[in-house]
């Protein structure tokens, strides 16, 4: 645990100290004028969000890093052979994560092969192209930002900046799950009449319908290994796995992809599927559903849904019905999403 803060302590530096001033990096005569001009994009981006929730700037994003990888991190999700969930890492004061992240990726491969020799989990290394440290300290624009087309960057942003005034600790999906609503629903406050927006949303409700259909298939895996409970072993969840990735998941996925007319690039067929990656993907998306459904049914816009749910936040702590704040929020609908078993 030590040697593991060192090192990703050392890599923090490392992004943070080597940051140019966003003025200094504009006026380099060697930085190309793309690159600059999504510099000044996230400043604009940035002055949106923060005006549009009447909150004060903060002074994230007012320095740029050159990055020597292309992504800035490299996440490790591991999981048991038999299920698909990431085994959580517990760190005091900052709470529970379902990964651990490594700013080298030679680090990242080495403690996934380490979990996976050590404690039979099953690993998979997923690059990260941004983070945020929750408003604790002045996040920096990263070049890896520029590989972003810019309503493609907008929304990265605005999901980055929700961390920094809505965070709620050891509940890691459900605070990923609500920077991406957020950062949804601002693009589209932000380009709302400009052409291009339309072109952008049809193409992210291809690839919503896409995501629904992993999740619905990776339900089907999940079923197959509670059919066989105590039978099933390490290997033959393996077994399985990879018969089910080859046999149905790959297909149906290819096959869905031609039927939305989606392009190559924007289907997870790339993806190396495993316990782990399938854990690592409904991390990110089974829950969206269940939050838009809670915003539409209390009729709130965008602004009075963050203030409901702060609301929310300090009612649940000071109640002793369910442990997570996610139980919570589903006790708020009118039609239950999922059984809540309370203490």
């Amino acid at each position: 645990m030590v040697s593991y803060i060192t090192e990703q302590g050392i890599g923090w530096s490392k992004v943070q100290y080597s940051a140019r001033p966003n003025e200094e990096f504009l006026d380099d005569p060697k930085v190309p004028e793309e690159m600059k001009r999504k510099v000044l994009l996230v400043g604009e981006y940035k002055k949106f969000f923060y005006h549009y929730f009447g909150e004060r700037e903060t002074g994230i994003y007012t320095k740029t890093t050159m990055l020597a990888n292309k992504a800035v991190t490299y996440l490790v999700i591991a999981s048991e052979h038999r299920k698909i969930e990431a085994r959580e890492h517990s760190f005091p004061l900052l709470g529970s994560f379902p990964y651990l992240g490594f700013y080298e990726k030679s680090s990242a491969e080495a403690f996934a092969r380490e979990l996976t020799e050590e404690e039979n989990l099953v690993t998979y290394v997923r690059p990260v192209y941004a983070y945020s440290t929750l408003g604790y300290f002045e996040d920096r624009i990263l070049s890896s930002f520029f590989h972003y087309d810019d309503l493609e960057l907008a929304e990265l942003v605005f999901h980055e900046l929700f961390h920094t005034i809505f965070f709620i600790k050891n509940e890691v999906d459900l605070n990923e799950n609500l920077a991406t609503l957020y950062g949804k629903e601002l693009l589209q406050e932000y380009f709302k009449g400009r052409p291009e927006l339309e072109t952008y949303l049809s193409t992210e409700r291809k690839k919503t319908l896409l995501a629904k259909r992993v999740v619905e298939l990776i339900g089907i895996l999940q079923g197959e290994f509670g059919k066989l409970g105590g039978f099933l072993t390490d290997k033959k969840a393996d077994e399985l796995t990879r018969r089910f990735v080859a046999e149905v998941f790959l297909p149906e996925i290819n096959a869905h992809c031609r039927k939305l007319e989606l392009p190559e690039d924007d289907c997870d067929i790339k993806e190396e599927w495993n316990q782990a990656s399938f854990a690592a993907f409904l991390t990110y998306e089974e829950e969206q559903d269940f939050l838009e459904k809670l915003k539409l049914e209390k009729n709130l816009s965008l602004k009075q849904y963050l203030s409901w749910l702060k609301l929310e936040y300090t009612r649940f702590r000071d109640q002793a019905k369910v442990q997570t704040f996610e139980d919570h929020l589903k006790l708020n609908l009118k039609v239950p999403h999922a059984p809540i078993a309370a203490d």
